[in-house]
């Protein structure tokens, strides 16, 4: 029998977590929607809280085993963890390993549940102190490390900046005080980007996003060492609930089977979008990692394959402009999110509680972008013809 590890990616995400149906012959794994399996004939010693084990759907369910099975082959990691939304794995990894009064540096612009989690919640009600920091910056992380820093989470590319963090340097930062180091590679799946190779102990994905890429399911996962994963199936999913449905489980499995193909169709496309609005006159600035441009270009060419095909940009015109621009747009599409099949933008006003954390550039609002699968051609004309009717 083939050993599906050793596969090439594309080979991994088609054949991976996929097997012939027992009873039925079908050569795709079924839809297993029930939420209680049968028990072994001796129950008795029967472990109710064991996350491996087909009992009860909230411990673990058949298509979340495939999913996991798939995931944690495309990182390279033991183990995998499946949850209910990309915010269910974030908080299942801080509630799993942040002790009480345990301390946390993070990215000072990321994910807003990242920051209410980290920020807001878990020093209120744990004593848990996090200090934000710009994780582009290593002298910055350095010099915010102490004695009980127990976790540097980072996000790479970062959401809204597409800021880029050196996970490799950043890895040996955290194990100088044994720290872990927790990475969301969200916005550049596995494809483009593998952090536990490069050092990382955990890594994380909204698989509502790129993994899926179709818009119409929702999940999260985390990556890496079995015996840290099975810390955050016994807490975060089996006793806090946290679990995926079946249903989103095997949309996701599904999405999965065309992930290479698709990141490389919004990493051409976005880097041709991103050329044109950073050469056209009315355009403030463009942040997209591929961009020679870009900040943190050299770093990213480092550790990413491609760039992926989230930007940030900004017009050369106050609120007004930008919510008149957004509605000019024709085919593309005014929605939160990213890693649709669509493209999606979204138009951040300049009055965020975390302005300050932001690069000056963004500080009178930006747009983020997230290019889909059209030609790149029409989502340039549909741009063009907004900032035409803009008088940009």
């Amino acid at each position: 029998m083939t050993d599906k590890t050793k596969l090439s990616f594309q080979t991994k995400c088609i054949h991976t977590g996929n097997d012939i149906d027992k009873e039925t012959g079908a050569i795709r794994r079924p839809l297993i929607m029930a939420n209680s399996y049968r028990l072994p004939e001796d129950a008795s010693t029967l472990d109710w809280s064991d996350p491996n084990q087909l009992v009860y759907t909230r411990n673990t369910a058949a298509n979340q085993v495939y999913l996991q099975e798939k995931l944690a082959a495309l990182e390279g990691g033991e183990d995998c963890v499946v949850l209910g939304s990309g915010v269910s794995a974030l908080a299942g990894v801080f509630f799993t390993f942040l002790e009480k009064n345990a301390h946390v540096v993070c990215s000072n612009v990321s994910y807003i549940a990242v920051y209410r989690l980290l920020h807001e919640y878990f020093p209120a009600k744990y004593g848990v102190e996090t200090s934000l920091v710009d994780t582009a910056n290593l002298a910055e992380i350095k010099a915010a490390l102490r004695p009980d820093t127990k976790l540097i989470h980072i996000e790479t590319p970062g959401n809204p900046t597409t800021r880029i963090s050196d996970i490799a340097e950043i890895a040996k930062l955290a194990r100088s005080v044994g720290a872990l180091l927790s990475v969301d590679s969200t916005f550049a799946t596995p494809f483009l980007q593998q952090p536990l190779a490069l050092g990382a102990d955990l890594v994380i994905h909204s698989l509502t996003k790129y993994i899926n890429g179709h818009g119409d399911a929702m999940g999260g996962a985390v990556i890496g060492r079995q015996e840290l994963i099975g810390q955050i199936k016994r807490q975060a999913m089996v006793n806090l609930g946290g679990v995926i449905s079946p249903f989103n489980a095997w949309l996701i499995m599904r999405g999965v089977v065309t992930l290479p193909l698709r990141m490389k169709q919004h990493s051409e496309s976005a880097l041709q979008v991103a050329r044109f609005l950073e050469a056209h006159p009315s355009v403030a600035f463009v942040a997209y990692p591929g961009l020679n441009s870009h900040p943190q270009h050299e770093i990213a060419r480092k550790q990413m394959t491609m760039f992926s095909g989230v930007m940030a940009f900004g017009l050369k015109g106050d609120v007004d402009t930008h919510n008149k621009f957004v509605n000019a747009l024709k085919l593309i599409v005014p929605a939160v999110s990213i890693g649709h099949d669509e493209s999606l933008i979204v138009y951040t006003g300049p009055h965020d509680e975390r302005n300050h954390f932001y690069p000056p550039a963004f500080k009178q609002g930006h747009l983020r972008f997230s290019v889909g699968l059209e030609a790149a051609g029409d989502i340039i004309a549909d741009l063009a013809q907004a900032l035409a009717q803009c008088g940009l």
